[in-house]
């Protein structure tokens, strides 16, 4: 599994065996073939070694798109890889971000990462014996998504004190002063940026372009630019600089040490050794010369009554409030010293997750963006990095308050570019964003690699372990788990910041529950079309008997039928039997009873002595089966039913061979019914120190309880045994303190309802003790 290392960019392609054909990144699919296959792209990211119990070691990679015409193209252009074993501390020793490398012999799986970090839908895994990597030095080689050419072409640039009038130059700068864009009167949208260099001199520049993403790409005071074909003029005075035919930008981080990354809309642009040489001066002399800010922006933490700060934060959430102005729900991972308002919109009209646990942790900021800014906030994307210039932090009295209430924080960002207002996304590789990444990740919080590499395993990697919540109550705990997982116990503030799909262990109390009432919690559910509904009480299902009753009073004949009659004394109405031919045959007619002519009443009666009964009904004289909200079949005190969206039957006669246990399932498949099962649906509000969660108890809900539930359907004393086992759990007029501790092992998901999707909790894996 070796890494070679190559010399330059043409080696690359040459070294790679000919029968690998390269795969562009956004094309890759679930389904794709991985056989003589290879991908090709930059090294936006590179992650630690970690240990992992299965393959030795792990590490995650992000691997960005190298053709221009598919980067530019496709929002799916990055991908996240996770290479194992031995190949990834080779990787490791071998490979630095900004490097190209090309991959072969990898598998494609779903990402559990999507959701948070927007890369591919796909990850790449590799490590096997027939993986191999090639790499090319950042050294050597483009350091951006754009095809740099490398050769030393003679571009001449000029110091800025030297700039005469009505020349188209080339310059370098470092960034001391920008406006981010903003449309002109006409059909262009113009950004202005002050720059200087090592002979002190300070020059204007104004940039004119139709298209948004053609502007330099500065984030902070303190980035580097080159300007090529700019006309330099005279203005009040002042030399400035002026985009001209055929101009092109390209910006740098100002930061030493920082990856050498162009940022730029160019598709092709000449960058070689003498221009890493000339950014890394400017580097150098800026920071000589205190040009680049200590910290560009200002965390919520030391946020105070109406300052004016920039903020780099995450996007939750958005909501449009009107045409002029967009609510942003951010977060930087920090807390702010003052309480923040929180802007009530409809739940219906907000555009992301919902921001409950920051609310509550006073960590989110509600930002109002107004009038010429609103363009670019419609186009940002929850789970996006911004970087907001100029914030107005707005001391306010919640809405419908006294005045004696505290004030709370809101954020504006006003209409208009007067000191560099405005705000934009920023990639999530760039280097400006790593300590708010760590920040953040930090805050949230993950498991620790578990045994198995799955899901949870890759979303893991980032992230250290929390503390565990272990408490001595749970030793206590009146239940136990059985799912055999070794996961450390979180919180259920932690739970809550987890990324579905995810295991994960707590121990928390019972604060209520629903339905009170234990029968409602009893439902039926199909399990071909998931349909969920309750079950009949007896008034609903006699009527639909007496209903029959009324329609039809003949006895049916059947030619597949053995039929006997009595006449009820009621009404002159007759009770008709039908049997199988072929079961009398066999002897087994007692297995299987069709009986017409009845009430409710009569067939509980009746049914309490044969094993199948099935009540049917005549119509020109054949035999049809109840409607399906009533039972389709009686079995002692037992009751099944069928499901009415996905049985297409029309009853004609019963498929008797074949059956050999004539339980429910059977006489369904007889019938051509599609049975329904019977199911416990509970939900439980659970708390524990530091957050309360609502999870369902659904598909283990025969475990926890320890009964069936066909049995509980048709047994008062397995009713009051669920109901017992709830008293112990929440004891009628208990406070919190007095209620017992509950290990419970919890799957996190997400599920749609009306178009929405949705995070679930549901309780798997945990049975209550037996001793209650």
């Amino acid at each position: 599994m070796p890494v070679h290392v190559v010399k330059d960019g043409n080696d690359l392609d040459a070294k790679v065996p000919p029968h690998l054909q390269r795969v562009a990144l956004p094309n890759i699919k679930l389904s794709s073939d991985c056989i003589h296959r290879s991908v090709k792209g930059k090294v936006v990211h590179k992650g630690p070694v970690v240990s992992c119990r299965v393959r030795d070691y792990m590490l995650k990679a992000v691997i960005q798109e190298e053709d221009p015409q598919q980067s530019s193209t496709s929002q799916h252009a990055s991908i996240n890889v996770i290479i194992f074993g031995r190949l990834a501390k080779d990787f490791s020793h071998s490979v630095n971000q900004g490097d190209i490398v090309l991959l072969a012999g990898f598998t494609i799986s779903n990402s559990p990462t999507e959701q948070t970090d927007r890369l591919h839908p796909c990850h790449l895994e590799i490590g096997g014996p027939n993986a191999c990597v090639y790499v090319c030095s950042s050294a050597v080689s483009s350091s951006s998504g754009h095809s740099a050419i490398t050769s030393e072409l003679q571009y001449t640039y000029v110091p800025l004190n030297e700039l005469k009038p009505r020349r188209v130059v080339n310059v370098y700068g470092v960034v001391t002063f920008f406006k981010q864009p903003f449309p002109t009167k006409g059909t262009d949208y113009c950004s202005t940026l002050k720059i200087t260099d090592q002979s002190d001199a300070k020059v204007c520049c104004t940039i004119f372009s139709e298209r948004l993403e053609d502007h330099p790409k500065i984030f902070k005071i303190g980035d580097i630019i080159r300007l090529h074909r700019v006309k330099s003029q005279m203005f009040n005075g002042s030399m400035t600089l002026v985009t001209s035919l055929g101009w092109s930008s390209v910006t740098f981080d100002g930061l030493i040490n920082s990856p050498i990354e162009p940022r730029t809309s160019s598709q092709t642009f000449h960058f070689g050794e003498t221009d890493r040489r000339t950014v890394e001066t400017l580097r150098q002399w800026a920071a000589s010369q205190s040009l680049q800010d200590s910290e560009p922006t200002v965390p919520l933490s030391s946020v105070q009554p109406k300052m004016y700060f920039d903020l780099t934060c995450q996007l939750l959430a958005k909501a449009y409030i009107d045409s002029r102005c967009i609510l942003l729900k951010v977060w930087d991972g920090t807390k702010c010293g003052h309480p923040l308002l929180n802007v009530a919109v409809a739940p219906d009209a907000l555009e992301g997750e919902s921001t409950k646990i920051q609310d509550r942790e006073n960590m989110t900021a509600n930002i109002l963006v107004f009038d010429n800014h609103v363009e670019v906030a419609r186009t940002v994307k929850p789970g996006m990095f911004l970087r907001l210039y100029n914030l107005h932090a707005v001391p306010q009295i919640p809405p419908d308050q006294p005045s004696s209430v505290p004030f709370h924080l809101s954020f504006h960002l006003h209409g208009g570019t007067s000191y560099g207002r405005g705000l934009q996304s920023i990639p999530s590789h760039s280097p400006d964003l790593f300590n708010l990444k760590r920040v953040l990740e930090s805050h949230a919080g993950k498991l620790a690699c578990e045994e198995e590499v799955n899901d949870d395993t890759l979303i893991d990697v980032w992230y250290t372990p929390p503390e565990a919540a272990d408490r001595e109550d749970t030793k206590n705990s009146y239940t136990d788990r059985t799912c055999g997982h070794t996961l450390q116990q979180v919180s259920i503030a932690h739970l809550k910041r987890s990324t579905p799909p995810v295991v994960s262990h707590v121990c928390a109390r019972v604060k209520s529950y629903e339905p009170q009432k234990l029968y409602q919690c009893l439902k039926l559910f199909c399990p071909r079309c998931e349909t969920i509904k309750d079950v009949p009480d007896d008034e609903s299902i006699a009527q639909v008997f007496l209903e029959t009753l009324r329609c039809s009073n003949q006895p049916c004949s059947e030619h597949w039928a053995v039929t006997s009659s009595v006449d009820s004394p009621q009404l002159n109405r007759t009770i008709t039997m039908h049997v199988s031919c072929d079961m009398v045959l066999d002897n087994s007619h007692s297995q299987l009873l069709f009986l017409q002519g009845v009430t409710l009443d009569e067939m509980c009666i009746i049914s309490g002595s044969h094993k199948n009964v099935v009540p049917v009904w005549s119509e020109d004289g054949r035999m049809k089966l109840l409607d399906l909200s009533a039972p389709f079949l009686f079995c002692g005190d037992k009751r099944f039913y069928g499901c009415k969206q996905c049985t297409q039957c029309l009853f004609v006669e019963p498929e008797v061979s074949g059956v050999e246990v004539w339980d429910e399932q059977g006489v369904a498949k007889a019938l051509g019914v599609q049975l329904m099962q019977y199911a416990l649906l509970m939900k439980f509000e659970l708390e524990d120190e530091t957050s309360t969660v609502e999870a369902w108890l659904w598909e283990d809900a025969e475990k926890f309880f320890h009964v069936s539930y066909a049995d509980i359907s048709a047994s008062q004393h397995l009713q009051d045994k669920v109901q017992t086992i709830m008293d112990t759990l929440q004891p009628p007029g208990s406070s919190m303190e007095e209620r017992p501790w509950l290990e419970l092992c919890l799957i996190t998901y997400t599920a749609k309802e009306n178009g929405r999707t949705q995070v679930c909790y549901q309780i798997k894996n945990t049975e209550s003790k037996k001793n209650f």
